[in-house]
């Protein structure tokens, strides 16, 4: 099937809100972000989902650390096998609640397929040199002892002498599988990838080995986005707009926002690092990777009026 030039190509980058904490939650979460997708593709969209997993992936490692600890023959697992579990484990729910979604619309010409992603990174990125993200359950002092002499873990200390693992947080350089990802979404199939930021692999000749890392979701979206030639990265977040001066009371909410404005925003400090920072540093990437792109940052529940111009913060190069 060839694609369909008068429609728009989206990558949907899904926040933690969209997916549940549990896996009770998940189950529900993914009902009404399933409503949310299918009401993009009654707007003449073609879309392509990625999703984070922090919460999935920490139930992951945790479960697995556990196994290690109860069991010593059972190896430690690596961070990169946990991310990919947790890409087909969120994968398996939500492409079957699109399906679902789809059927009950009367949509039965579109297939839904999850694709397990790797995500080539640099091993020279300096932040492998200052691991930041944390990760896991907290652990007492000779917890961590034993998990940075067994397991090679870098552990950082809170202010209640509570230890937990960091890893780093690199900038995705490839998408491994993105050919055939391309091939499916060409093909009018919709598309769940990158999950999680990627499986992080660093390549050693022909050989992948996973790395120790956690991509960040939005900046791997933006990558997705600029290699499958979308016209729109779609950033849903917990609110509904962008703003500058948050909590504040000269707080201003934006509905369009060029790049050069962004940029300053963001050197002025108005978007927190955890949060909207990176969100917007992605959007701003996707515009200006090409004329005419754009990104729009909105609430799940506002996707299909975000798309229709009605809400949510538009961002462009204009």
């Amino acid at each position: 099937m060839k694609r369909e030039k008068k429609k728009k190509r989206v990558v949907i980058a899904l926040g933690g809100n969209a997916l549940g904490k549990t896996l009770p939650e998940q189950m529900q979460a993914v009902k009404l972000t399933s409503k949310a997708i299918v009401d993009l593709l009654e707007e003449n969209c073609e879309v392509v989902v990625s999703h984070g997993n922090g919460p999935q992936v920490g139930m992951i490692n945790n479960a697995m650390a556990a196994l290690s600890r109860e069991n010593p023959d059972q190896p430690n697992t690596p961070l990169s096998v946990c991310v990919a579990m947790s890409q087909a484990y969120i994968g398996y729910d939500l492409q079957n609640a699109l399906r679902e979604e789809l059927r009950n619309r009367g949509i039965n010409d579109i297939l839904v397929a999850t694709m397990i992603t790797q995500v080539r990174v640099d091993e020279n990125d300096p932040a492998f040199t200052h691991p930041t993200k944390p990760i896991g359950y907290y652990m007492t002092k000779e917890q961590a002892e034993f998990a940075e002499k067994n397991y090679k873990y870098i552990m950082s200390r809170s202010s209640d002498n509570q230890y937990r693992r960091v890893v780093a947080s690199p900038k995705p350089q490839e998408i491994i599988e993105i050919g055939s990802i391309k091939a499916l979404v060409d093909a009018g199939q919709l598309v769940i990838a990158c999950g999680g930021g990627g499986i992080p692999v660093i390549r050693q000749g022909n050989h992948l080995k996973g790395a120790s890392a956690v991509i960040d979701k939005d900046f791997v979206s933006e990558l997705l986005a600029e290699k499958l030639d979308a016209d729109c990265l779609i950033i849903l977040t917990a609110v509904e707009k962008v703003a500058i001066n948050f909590g504040k009371q000269n707080e201003k909410w934006l509905s369009y926002l060029n790049t050069k404005d962004a940029r300053k925003y963001m050197a002025e400090g108005h978007f927190a690092s955890g949060s909207m920072l990176p969100k917007v540093e992605a959007a701003v990437l996707f515009a200006e990777s090409k004329p005419g792109r754009t990104a729009l940052i909105t609430l799940l529940q506002k996707a299909k009026e975000g798309i229709q111009g009605k809400t949510g913060t538009i961002i462009g190069i204009d």
